[in-house]
């Protein structure tokens, strides 16, 4: 059997108003909290019972709601500057709400603050860890390649120019042997072609011819095979004839 509209009324019986005003409030508390989670809204809730007791809720704290509900009344110049501010202190709060989030997963990751983790959650880290260490190795492992294959190609530069130096090497070898040779050669063509000890000034020569009268003495060379008596008589025509 469904439930009849109730009409809307103050309830006589102290005891009925009672039991009511407890559910509806507890209601009407939750509603608001659902709001301001699902909606991320600011909500503020105040409720003075019949007794005068005050139950209240507040998103962001009641006493900051009204402060900002007073300036919204009396100030309504300054609605965008406090939306605005507004916006400014929900952004602040994502921000540290991550940046808390980040600190606790770095401890978690450095394995410390184990403790309040369920087992599902110690199995992901696990993974996270893993995959982690997974990636490092691969990484170190290319960087490892890579200076491999530097020190490779230097080696082989390394190589050619060790290849140009010994042909370099080898070429001034041969021209050295080369130069040698040519300047032993040149040292012997010298001793054949050397000047006879009583030549030792090629230049000099006899003055000339000189007017002789008479005899002419005639001296003979050292080592001349003509004989004195012929070279005698030959002096003595020539003196004669000229």
């Amino acid at each position: 059997m469904g439930r009849g509209r109730v009409e809307l009324k103050r309830i006589e019986n102290k005891i009925n108003r009672q039991v009511t005003f407890s559910k509806r409030r507890n209601g009407l508390l939750k509603k608001a909290y659902e709001l301001s989670v699902l909606c991320d809204a600011e909500v503020a809730l105040i409720i003075f019972s019949s007794r005068g007791k005050v139950y209240e809720f507040g998103s962001a704290g009641t006493t900051k709601t009204l402060e900002r509900y007073q300036r919204c009344c009396f100030n309504p110049r300054d609605n965008s500057i406090e939306r605005e501010t507004q916006n400014w202190y929900q952004e602040v709060a994502k921000l540290k709400a991550k940046y808390e989030s980040l600190q606790r997963t770095q401890r978690h990751l450095l394995g410390e603050d184990l403790g309040p983790l369920s087992v599902k959650e110690l199995q992901n880290l696990e993974k996270q860890l893993e995959g982690a260490l997974a990636l490092a190795r691969q990484r170190k492992t290319q960087i490892m390649l890579e200076q491999m294959e530097d020190l490779r190609k230097k080696e082989r530069h390394l190589g050619d120019l060790n290849k140009q130096l010994k042909f370099k090497l080898e070429a001034e070898g041969q021209s050295l042997a080369i130069q040698d040779l040519w300047n032993s050669g040149a040292a012997d063509g010298n001793d054949n072609f050397a000047l006879h000890p009583s030549q030792s000034h090629p230049l000099d020569c006899d003055p000339g011819p000189v007017l002789q009268i008479g005899y002419h003495h005639f001296f003979q060379a050292e080592g001349s095979s003509v004989p004195r008596s012929m070279a005698i008589e030959t002096n003595f025509t020539q003196g004669w004839i000229l």
